[in-house]
């Protein structure tokens, strides 16, 4: 990597790779910045436009390596597109891929790069409040892992994990997880029901529940997410009541245990 502000090329401006091009240039010096993308929406034409980056259908023959070449295209795609993208990929350029169930190995058969960071973001990337999971493969050099972290850091926060494996576990939590946090507040909706209110009353109860739950722990960082629940847990009250039922033997704990290692089983067959 040179010592000038590193060019980047994005492939793929779907929702994750949109999210990272909406953090991109905010408080980091980059150098060009080239999109591509075959079927451009206008919220990325405009995007592009106002932060001055280049938008390609594909790779023109006078292209030359990237610093860093991120992948957003569907996994599927990736036999067909890695051809074409190889002017952009030389020996020092890091491939940052967060494509689901496509390992470094993969990566490495198919671009001529030595520095490999395979990514899990999740949906509230969009609004620059996710969590990524990254791992970094052993040919990647420190810059390249910190140019990597700033890249990703556009769309939340990031953590890294020391093995590849890992990533199957990342996926199953974080990856998935909006997913369990959206169930929990259609169930507590039609509990509210159950309860005798009204549906949209119970469904307005349990969204601004969730949300106002996940603000407030947003808000304290230095408070674990069990002294959170002690704090509105009185004993002998209504909630305590509540928590022995999810707490029981049949409860919440458990249940989640299972859904997290169902989905790290899938994760793990997706990635071969």
């Amino acid at each position: 990597m040179s010592d000038l502000a590193p060019s980047i090329a994005v492939v793929g401006a779907g929702k994750m790779g949109s999210a990272l091009l909406a953090g991109l240039g905010e408080g980091e010096k980059l150098g060009r910045v080239l999109v591509i993308e075959p079927s451009p929406a206008e919220e990325l034409i405009a995007l592009c436009r106002a932060k001055g980056f280049a938008l390609q259908a594909g790779v023109e023959a006078a292209a030359a390596p990237v610093d860093a070449l991120a992948l957003a295209i569907k996994p599927q795609m990736l036999d067909a597109a890695a051809p074409a993208l190889g002017p952009l990929v030389g020996p020092d350029t890091l491939v940052l891929s967060i494509l689901a169930g496509k390992r470094v190995a993969d990566l490495a058969a198919r671009l001529p790069a030595r520095a490999f960071v395979r990514a899990m973001p999740n949906t509230p990337a969009a609004i620059g409040r996710g969590v990524t999971g990254a791992y970094a493969s052993i040919g990647t050099r420190p810059e390249q892992r910190a140019l990597a972290q700033a890249l990703l850091s556009a769309v939340g926060s990031v953590e890294w994990v020391e093995r590849e494996e890992w990533i199957d576990a990342v996926t199953a939590v974080s990856g998935s997880g909006p997913a369990y946090v959206f169930y929990l507040a259609e169930c507590l909706a039609e509990a509210g029901v159950a309860a005798g209110l009204p549906q949209d009353l119970a469904s307005r109860l349990a969204r601004a529940t969730v949300e106002g739950a996940g603000e407030l722990m947003h808000r304290s960082p230095d408070a674990s997410p069990g002294r959170l629940r002690e704090n509105v847990t009185s004993p002998g009250g209504t909630t305590a009541a509540a928590l022995g039922v999810l707490m029981g033997d049949d409860g919440l704990k458990p249940l989640l245990t299972q859904a997290v290692a169902a989905a790290k089983r899938r994760a793990a067959e997706l990635s071969g």
